[in-house]
């Protein structure tokens, strides 16, 4: 199934006025973590957890948070591993980014609320997130909602070369894999963060209090370890936690999503991103694919949110 939901122009968006911030001001103990996360709406109320990607936050759920919570949501918005408000228990854990560690964190921070089922939806390291614990967890997820479908891979997979054009696409992630790139990651974080936002979004005409308050996220002090393990596992180059092993090996082997699941595409997205044709075969359960039309990019949330709202409403009925 296919759909094209058409959301306000980027002029639009821009000339609105900055919607109020999400704030952390919660926390609570996860697995590894102190978990940081805004929560919205009833108590009582079907959850729904917005994961952000790199080099976002939280408040890419700026808008969509308050309307699902209008709607009688429970909206958890958890910052990531490496992100705001979000630490380390300990100082001697790894700093890990590996796909798989992201994943146990929402399975860890929904074990911590008492949070049995809820609706994941994400973007970027959001929809990876979202997609693991969907294909690995299912009986915790009620629905989802993925930015660019179906982005479980494996180290094994990121061995496999690409034609010279997509390996244009991803070079920060050779750029982080020296050490470099580490150097230049830690010294320019900020103005990194927004030529990825301006790649990633060509049509997005954000504004510099937009960028600003999200960027602040990026000052925790473990984001620049997590982004480059995060980048170097993906290439093979530098190892994972054995703890999560088994889960790898299980992610390798490409398993299908049967929960009930809207796939989004922003049809100006400059990131690296499949094709929706070659992944909707992943998708066995109740399955429908949305392109965002307007010049929408890497971060539908953000830059289209009251379609988003709606794929996530839909994904709850389907």
């Amino acid at each position: 199934m296919g759909a094209a939901a058409s959301a306000a122009t980027p002029d639009a968006a821009f000339d609105t006025a900055l919607p109020p911030a999400l704030v952390a001001n919660k926390h609570v103990d996860a697995g590894d973590l102190r978990i940081g996360y805004a929560e919205l709406g009833p108590a009582d109320g079907e959850a729904v957890i917005l994961l952000h990607g790199w080099p976002y936050d939280i408040n890419s759920y700026a808008q969509v948070a308050p309307q699902l919570a209008a709607q009688g949501y429970r909206v958890i918005v958890p910052h990531l591993r490496g992100y705001g408000t979000t630490r380390f228990l300990s100082a001697d854990t790894p700093r890990n980014g590996q796909p798989a560690a992201l994943a146990s964190d929402v399975v860890a921070l929904m074990d911590a609320l008492k949070i049995r089922r809820a609706t994941l939806a994400g973007y970027d390291w959001g929809a990876r997130s979202a997609d693991i614990v969907a294909a690995l967890w299912p009986e915790r997820v009620k629905a989802l909602v993925s930015v660019s479908g179906y982005l479980i891979g494996s180290q094994e997979a990121g061995r496999k070369p690409l034609p010279p054009s997509a390996e244009l696409q991803w070079w920060y992630q050779y750029y982080f894999a020296t050490e470099r790139g580490q150097a230049g990651y830690t010294q320019y974080t900020h103005d990194f963060a927004r030529k990825i936002w301006e790649l990633a979004s060509p049509q997005w005409k954000f504004d510099d209090a937009t960028f600003n308050r999200s960027a602040a996220a990026l000052d925790n002090p473990d984001q620049v370890a997590i982004v480059i393990h995060n980048y170097r596992w993906r290439l093979g180059l530098a190892e994972g936690e054995a703890k999560y092993a088994a889960l790898e090996q299980r992610l390798a082997q490409a398993p299908a999503i049967t929960v009930p699941t809207i796939t989004i595409e922003g049809d100006a997205n400059g990131a690296p991103h499949p094709k929706p044709e070659a992944y909707a075969a992943k998708f066995v359960g109740k399955y429908e694919h949305r392109t965002f039309t307007g010049g929408i990019g890497h971060n539908p949330p953000q830059e289209a949110p009251a379609e988003f709202v709606q794929a996530v409403v839909d994904a709850t009925h389907l």
